[in-house]
């Protein structure tokens, strides 16, 4: 049999089969696939086959569902795991695109973390949005911050967009949530962004109803508080027809504080920064690394203005993942 996995629990899996019901399965404890060293070697947009198993205690019939192998992947997302640093965290797999919620204050996402999310997108091939969240909290000067992010973000080709994710659930910014179904309408899409940034606000607003529950941000720290657990994949109620509906899909993920990147070659980083890409290709050397070499166009653009310095020092933090093999 043959199903969608819709939501990872870490000890099990609920797995949408093709006839449209949901099972839960398991794993085998050494479950590995293709030499992927993941903590969860199952991911929620895995195609998967699942076989049953039946087992009679007394006049007890138990039925226990495997998940015995998985289709092959177009892509996937993935970070390095904060717990085992050399291992690797599969955040989900076989998605169309990736919007990253992000927001200015309340709290502030970085633009390392947003640099390093986008550098994997562009590692694993997947479309990124940028989601700029709660403008409604932000002051004049944080939200001309806004726009200068909004401009060096569209500027070097990624789309973005400004919401009030709370302000959704009013009649009279309909017109808003129009433009987010828009975006979302036929594609997989992964959710993603720090906690506390308002995916689960966005996600109860978009549905109408509440599909998963909402934190309060620490007044100590103005942190985000952990609110979804799992990954889990939600089918969108409002499509134009019941086809669409069906290809319409949002996978959650939990909030995550820092973004690793794992498996990047050190001269191959520059190519996840298009700006930086192609800038190299005037550089003196063919293999220069944009950091210390005579005659580098980057290092020149940089100095002009032509590359924004906080992608440069992203850039230089990849670089060192790849140098010190460690979790930043």
């Amino acid at each position: 049999m043959r199903g969608l996995v819709i939501k990872s629990t870490g000890s099990s899996y609920i797995v949408r089969m093709d006839d449209g019901t949901n099972v839960e399965c398991h794993i085998k404890g050494n479950f590995r696939i293709r030499g992927i060293r993941s903590t969860n070697p199952v991911a929620v947009g895995d195609y998967v086959i699942v076989e049953s198993q039946k087992s009679k205690v007394e006049s007890t019939v138990t039925v226990t569902n495997w998940i015995t192998e998985i289709e092959d992947r177009k892509n996937y997302i993935i970070r390095k795991s904060t717990n085992l640093s050399k291992e690797s965290h599969i955040l989900a797999a076989n998605v169309d695109q990736v919007a990253l919620i992000v927001t200015v204050n309340h709290p502030v996402t970085s633009t390392t973390f947003i640099d390093r999310f986008l550098a994997t997108c562009e590692a694993y091939r997947v479309r990124a949005i940028l989601i700029f969240n709660k403008i409604d909290l932000l002051t004049e000067d944080e939200l001309a911050q806004l726009a200068e992010l909004r401009a060096l973000y569209e500027s070097i080709g990624y789309p973005t967009i400004e919401i009030s994710a709370i302000s959704l659930q009013n009649s009279e910014v309909r017109s808003q949530k129009s433009d987010l179904f828009s975006l979302f309408e036929g594609k997989t899409t992964l959710l993603s962004g720090n906690s506390g940034v308002g995916k689960s606000t966005l996600l109860n607003a978009l549905f109408g109803k509440e599909m998963t529950r909402t934190g309060k941000i620490s007044d100590a720290h103005d942190k985000g508080m952990h609110t979804t657990t799992f990954s889990e994949m939600y089918f969108l109620e409002e499509a134009k027809s019941q086809e669409l509906r069906a290809k319409s899909r949002i996978i959650d993920t939990p909030g995550i504080k820092g973004f690793g990147t794992i498996d990047f070659q050190k001269d191959e980083v520059s190519h996840y920064f298009r700006e930086i890409f192609a800038a190299g290709r005037d550089c003196r050397f063919g293999n220069c690394t944009h950091t210390n070499e005579p005659g580098c166009a980057v290092i020149e653009a940089v100095e002009h203005g032509e590359i924004a310095i906080s992608r440069y020092e992203s850039y230089l933090s990849i670089l060192g993942d790849c140098s010190e093999s460690k979790y930043r």
